[in-house]
């Protein structure tokens, strides 16, 4: 039984967009927008180009955000405001999720690129906002993002994380490899398994596979 592998963990460190909802939920693809509008406006690009340009700072620094202020002087926390200010009506409650993170013992943290407001937003649209014991956001890792080291080791010293009685739980494959060596138990939430070394387990039904740890 998987659970076996989890019976030392004391704190479930859980990544946010696409993680704690659905992808079909599309919030990036709404983000998208505005982010390419952001850019637009920035730079004077088209906004394709202004796209393309946010997609090539992604795949680079692991974050958007961090290209637009090393090459543009952006204020981050503007740009955070913007992009987040979205729609998220149209997510819903998840009661089987509910129920399965409140039933974790121990310590429960969320730790996302985004911004700390977008993920109380969100949380609360999930019905999600009791379950959780912190948020930390980009901004509690000095707008350094996953997947590098400084950021994780940012946000688990502010949270006093033993990373060795730690889960991390991701949709992104790259994000788990810093709390893989970092001695953390790695869950992949994606529909499509990676076999990569740094992944202990994969799962496309997060309530379901937390419903296993406890029973």
């Amino acid at each position: 039984m998987v659970a076996r592998y989890f019976t030392h963990v004391d704190t479930w460190v859980f990544d946010l967009d696409n993680t704690l909802y659905p992808p079909s939920a599309d919030l990036f693809g709404r983000m998208d927008a505005r982010f390419s509008a952001y850019v637009a406006r920035l730079t004077g690009l088209d906004r394709d180009r202004a796209l393309r340009l946010c997609a090539d700072y992604w795949d680079h620094y692991g974050s958007t955000l961090i290209g637009l202020i090393e090459h543009h002087d952006v204020d981050p926390q503007h740009f955070l405001a913007d992009v987040h200010d979205i729609d998220i009506s149209h997510l819903e409650q998840d009661p089987q999720l509910i129920t399965a993170i409140n039933a974790l013992p121990g310590r429960r943290i969320v730790y996302t690129n985004g911004s700390e407001n977008h993920a109380k937003r969100v949380l609360a649209a999930r019905g999600l906002t009791g379950a959780f014991d912190a948020v930390y956001g980009v901004e509690h890792a000095d707008f350094k993002p996953k997947p590098t080291h400084e950021a994780f080791a940012t946000v688990f010293a502010k949270d006093g994380v033993i990373t060795a009685k730690g889960a991390m739980f991701e949709d992104e494959a790259r994000n788990l490899a810093v709390p893989h060596a970092m001695g953390m138990r790695t869950v992949h939430v994606h529909a499509t398994p990676d076999a990569a070394d740094h992944i202990h387990h994969h799962t496309d039904d997060l309530p379901g596979f937390l419903s296993q740890l406890t029973g």
